[in-house]
């Protein structure tokens, strides 16, 4: 179990070092320098293959994320600043602090925070277990 547990966790660090990557083929996505995630806690639902991980994701002014989806459900909370969510096959939306929005499994989006300071979210996943976290699309 605890193997399997450190496996998890080292695919979660590899999909977001992979991110890390892409930022360097993409230099209008800034990973590395302007978005910063800190790892909250990751539990085990009661559903066989699926567990819940939540982070918080603090982004510069400016910051875009790149395209991407994940593997199961999405709930992002704004905690501060101001993020434009640009969600594939919807209208973007404009959330404030306080404000949430529900992004459906595998769905491609794009975040950005359109303010003049540092915004952050608290990103709640429901994910299926042994997945990359992120995936990024085209």
């Amino acid at each position: 179990m605890m193997n399997l547990r450190t496996l998890t966790v080292a695919a979660a660090l590899l999909a977001i070092t992979g991110l890390a990557q892409a930022h360097e083929e993409k230099p209008q996505a800034s990973w590395q320098n302007g978005i910063h995630r800190t790892d909250l806690t990751r539990h085990d639902l009661e559903v066989p293959g699926y567990e819940a991980i939540q982070v918080r994701v603090d982004f510069e002014p400016g910051v875009v994320s790149p395209r991407h989806s994940h593997p199961g459900a999405e709930v992002a909370y704004v905690i501060s600043g101001t993020f434009e969510y640009q969600l594939e096959g919807r209208p973007n939306v404009i959330l404030k602090a306080g404000e949430s929005l529900f992004i459906p499994a595998g769905t491609a989006h794009i975040a950005t925070n359109v303010g003049k300071d540092k915004a952050s979210e608290l990103a709640t996943y429901i994910v299926q277990k042994g997945k990359p976290l992120l995936k990024l699309e085209e």
